[in-house]
């Protein structure tokens, strides 16, 4: 049997795509994918995502476009380079003191600031407006404080669970290998 031809995509729209990838550094929804090609058709949106995916993952040794459910894209390194990477990386994302507070939400969430303050100290309130600029972290009030929990972003970026008794035991697990 011969296989149908594929649906030649002009080079312009791979390239729009590519660039949104690459330039996000994170999961790009089809809604965003279909604005930057103009475009209604959901279905064109994932047909040129989804070539770009080929073309990506089909050449490059270190990075790679992964399909994620509803269907959003990421380019990103792949995970067993991501130690190399980190020794050239220019600047690091957060803060040491900002991914411990950080580490601490994941842990015990939803959790609330008075909480936080006593646990880690009062600098804990710029870590909590750096973790919620880059999305990693929402936060609800409840009474005169706010309660913490992470997105569905940071599950992401970390390659973890959006369930997060699940995502517990897997950060559980990645601690106990890192001792």
């Amino acid at each position: 049997m011969s296989e149908t031809p594929r649906e030649q995509i002009p080079k312009d729209l791979l390239a729009k795509v590519e660039a949104a990838l690459y330039a996000a550094g994170r999961p790009v929804t089809l809604e965003e994918l279909m604005r930057v090609l103009q475009t209604s058709s959901e279905r064109r949106a994932t047909a040129v995502a989804r070539e770009v995916a080929r073309n990506v993952n089909g050449t490059m040794q270190a990075v790679e476009v992964v399909e994620y459910p509803g269907p959003k894209f990421a380019m990103q390194l792949k995970a067993q380079l991501t130690q190399t990477a980190r020794k050239f990386a220019t600047r690091p994302l957060l803060s040491r003191a900002a991914v411990r507070t950080l580490s601490f939400i994941a842990f015990f969430q939803p959790v609330t600031s008075a909480e936080l303050v006593l646990r880690r100290s009062s600098t804990v309130y710029q870590h909590l407006k750096e973790l919620e600029e880059v999305g990693f972290i929402t936060g609800e009030r409840r009474g005169r404080s706010r309660a913490y929990k992470t997105t569905n972003r940071f599950a992401e970026y970390f390659g973890l669970s959006g369930d997060v008794p699940t995502m517990k035991r897997q950060l559980e697990s990645r601690t106990l290998t890192l001792r």
